[in-house]
């Protein structure tokens, strides 16, 4: 049984990903700030770190064959002020510079290092016909730079003996969660609530593809470097709006946009993520083998509203 470090463990993806291991027969291990977390689950245990004094739990690092780095706070968690964007960077760069630090101060047998980063790294679309692809500069934007420096301290982690991939992530659509569970939110009242103009078009990946891409890339040797994890059909915000209000309450809702003034006040600067247009490619990690469940909006929404069907 081969063991699996987590960072970010008890997060959205973090949960359903130790799911998705576990089912694979991995052992894992959740890194957390808390010491004495426990697990029902034999194949899951709990070590401490602590980002903030850069320590770490050394029998983790020795034990591991593989770590999955998600550690980070949430982008859209809070408004967008001078110190949450300072946190939104420190808990990325300082928790991946303690990674590398750590495989380079203790003995380990660590084959890779797998890095969340984000679709943040290309800022909005600049020639819409031609998507964003691996090889593009980082935006020069607050998340641009930040993804920038966050791959770059992950990088440090690589040696002879331990790859480093990182999965940029797109908007990940769960229903325990995150961005699909705010869009069913007014559909419980008959409405669809259509961010901006609504053309503004969304790179996006089902939780479960998003798991398996992680899984894939920790498991394929060839895999180095940066890959977008995103299905090949983005979509606008209206389409996604309009689909998911479809398949939940038929013909009986009411489409309404919401004014992109209205959501600045209500966000500030985070606004500029709901409103940004980013389309990018997935054709590398197609090209790596990589095959999607749920390539298409409508079945990635079909399976997501199946589960909550008791919610509306």
């Amino acid at each position: 049984m081969q063991t699996v470090i987590i960072t970010g463990g008890t997060g959205l993806v973090g949960k359903r990903l130790t799911a998705h291991l576990v089912t694979k027969g991995y052992k894992v291990i959740i890194l957390s700030r808390k010491a004495g977390n426990d697990s029902n689950n034999q194949s899951v245990q709990y070590a401490t770190w602590d980002i903030d004094r850069q320590t770490i739990d050394e029998q983790a690092i020795l034990t591991a064959d593989y770590i999955i780095h998600l550690a980070g706070a949430g982008v859209m968690d809070r408004r967008w002020t001078a110190s949450y964007k300072k946190e939104i960077l420190d808990s990325r760069v300082k928790s991946s510079g303690l990674i590398a630090d750590s495989l380079k101060k203790y003995p380990n047998q660590v084959k890779a290092v797998v890095s969340a980063s984000a679709i943040g790294w290309y800022g909005p679309d600049t020639q819409p016909a031609r998507p964003f692809v691996e090889e593009d500069e980082p935006s020069t934007d607050f998340l641009g730079q930040t993804c920038a420096l966050w791959e770059k301290s992950i990088s440090n982690a690589a040696s002879n003996d331990t790859r480093v991939c990182i999965v940029r992530t797109g908007i990940v659509l769960s229903n325990k969660g995150g961005a699909f569970t705010e869009f069913l939110k007014p559909l419980r009242f008959g409405l669809a609530a259509i961010l901006g103009n609504g053309h503004q078009m969304i790179s996006w990946i089902h939780i479960d593809d998003l798991c398996r891409l992680f899984i894939f890339a920790m498991e394929n040797n060839s895999m180095k470097g940066s890959y977008n994890a995103v299905t090949g059909m983005p979509v606008s915000n209206k389409q996604l709006t309009l689909t998911l209000a479809k398949i939940k309450r038929g013909r009986f809702f009411i489409p309404f946009f919401v004014p992109a003034f209205l959501l600045k006040m209500i966000l500030g600067e985070g606004s500029i993520e709901v409103l940004k247009s980013t389309t990018v490619s997935n054709a590398k990690a197609m090209a790596a083998g990589f095959t999607f469940l749920y390539p298409s909006i409508e079945t990635a929404m079909a399976n997501l509203c199946e589960k909550t069907k008791d919610q509306i």
